[in-house]
């Protein structure tokens, strides 16, 4: 049985998504991006203000741009990161509304 166009389209979509939450479904992944809704950061910045350990910071940030949600740039030795999918933002902002307030 061969399915609609409009049910594969769906699927597409469900499996775009889940995709996007399971790389912000790791806790320190998902600090990271809550603290780059405020805006650009330094990797130091990330670190202190987290207290995430440097190795483990690293990975994440790994994780977080090879997804395509952030983006870098260096800046002398210092390397700073900022959202670069804007869902990321309003997705920050809804977990927001619905445990933080």
């Amino acid at each position: 049985m061969a399915i609609s166009n409009e049910t594969q389209e769906l699927k597409d979509k469900v499996g775009e998504a889940t995709a996007f939450l399971k790389k912000l479904s790791n806790p320190d992944r998902l600090l990271v991006a809550c603290a780059l809704v405020e805006g650009e950061r330094s990797v130091r910045a990330l670190e202190d203000g987290l207290g995430i350990r440097q190795p483990g910071l690293s990975q994440q940030l790994a994780e977080l741009r090879a997804a395509g949600l952030i983006t870098g740039r260096k800046e002398g030795k210092q390397v700073f990161y900022r959202l670069a999918d804007p869902r990321v933002e309003t997705f920050v902002h809804t977990l927001h509304d619905l445990f933080c307030k």
